[in-house]
């Protein structure tokens, strides 16, 4: 059944919204402990937020508790923590600028269009599979890039190629998401003033 057709709730105070809750809470926590050079607390926060990542949408689905907060909370929390960890990586030279560029620019892309959904009366549009497979690939990525510098040096060769991989795959299924998301209001907004033009002509006659 498609995400969209399952039965949201109202309620507040549910196992994954406190799990996305918390992974927000986590953000600056993160972002503080890479600025001051403490990598392997840094790891250890990346990598829980990660699990949690992806528990939190398990558990919505076992223990039916999905939720329009949940709707809301979830994406928001993996952007903000995916903007921390780049920053965070990019500050101190970890992953290069144009994986910061390339990544945020997709979500700025994204974000220009909520005015015209908003024009037609549509929120954000739900996060669909493959975006969550993109998020699932980058925030698996951003623990890797960051392994290499609390383990021994040897292993860089063997981590860095699995992290690159994640973080490519990550990125492709990001934009493919995003140009997904353009279609479909492109699509909504085209019938949008299809319905607009006929009902106007209706009036008319």
């Amino acid at each position: 059944m498609a995400e969209s057709n399952l039965q949201l709730s109202e309620k507040v105070l549910t196992v994954p919204n406190l799990l996305s809750a918390l992974r927000l809470l986590l953000v600056p926590v993160f972002l503080w402990l890479i600025l001051i050079d403490q990598n392997l607390l840094a790891f250890a926060v990346l990598a829980f937020s990660s699990f949690t990542d992806w528990l939190d949408g398990y558990l919505a689905r076992k223990l039916n508790q999905m939720s329009r907060l949940g709707q809301l909370l979830d994406p928001a929390a993996d952007r903000l923590f995916i903007l921390a960890s780049l920053l965070g990586l990019a500050i101190t030279n970890q992953v290069p600028w144009w994986l910061v560029i390339v990544i945020v620019s997709r979500d700025l892309l994204l974000f220009f269009t909520l005015p015209f959904l908003a024009q037609i009366g549509y929120g954000p549009l739900p996060v669909n599979y493959t975006g969550k497979a993109g998020t699932f690939a980058l925030l698996y990525a951003f623990p890797l890039l960051l392994l290499p510098q609390v383990l021994p040096e040897s292993y860089a060769v063997v981590v860095y190629p699995i992290a690159w991989a994640f973080a490519f795959w990550g990125i492709w299924l990001y934009w493919w998401t995003g140009g997904v998301y353009l279609l479909q209001v492109y699509n909504l907004r085209k019938a949008a003033l299809t319905n607009s033009t006929i009902l106007v002509n209706e009036q008319e006659k």
